[in-house]
């Protein structure tokens, strides 16, 4: 390298490129590129979670995770973000099955009955069984012998029917009488 008389070349160590505002996390331009995908993030959230409003806390959070992350291809920002959100769709399921688990084993500890609960609890039986005789044919016959303590295949086997017939029975029988008890 030639220098004019009198002049030292400088030795740039630092590179020359400016940095680009996209670049750089949480920058405007970031938010810019994000934002036209939200309605299409709300849609895909909206249909896999149980609230409008879950559904937009997985997008934001989205938003957020991707604003952050270091290494953000401005092509791909579409796909990152759907990516992101399906997750944590999964991740909002996976919590709340967690909780529920968590509730039901609170509530599995021995548990006696007060007297007023097994006297309504014995009243429901008999509601009940009284409408399981008001149903029709096999579903009868496959409800009535499951109350008498009968497994759905001992059922089956006594009225010479399939298993699967029998389920089935019990299947619509049980549906017909929940569906009693609801009106």
């Amino acid at each position: 390298m030639t220098c004019p008389a009198g002049d030292t070349p400088s030795v740039d160590f630092v590179s020359a490129a400016p940095v680009v505002e996209l670049d750089r996390p949480y920058s405007q331009q970031r938010w810019s590129l994000m934002l036209p995908h939200r309605d299409r993030l709300i849609h895909i959230a909206r249909r896999r979670l149980p609230s409008k409003a879950d559904a937009e806390d997985c997008v934001h959070e989205a938003f957020i995770r991707a604003a952050g992350f270091r290494d953000l291809d401005a092509s791909r920002v579409g796909q990152f973000l759907t990516t992101t959100v399906l997750r944590l769709c999964v991740d909002h399921h996976r919590a709340r099955q967690r909780a529920e688990r968590a509730v039901v084993r609170g509530y599995l500890q021995p548990w006696e009955p007060a007297p007023d609960d097994a006297v309504c609890d014995r009243a429901e039986a008999r509601w009940l069984l009284a409408r399981a005789g008001g149903l029709q044919g096999r579903e009868r016959e496959v409800i009535m012998a499951r109350a008498a303590g009968k497994s759905t295949r001992e059922a089956a086997a006594d009225l010479e029917i399939s298993l699967k017939a029998a389920e089935g029975a019990f299947t619509r029988g049980r549906a017909r009488l929940i569906s009693f008890s609801r009106n």
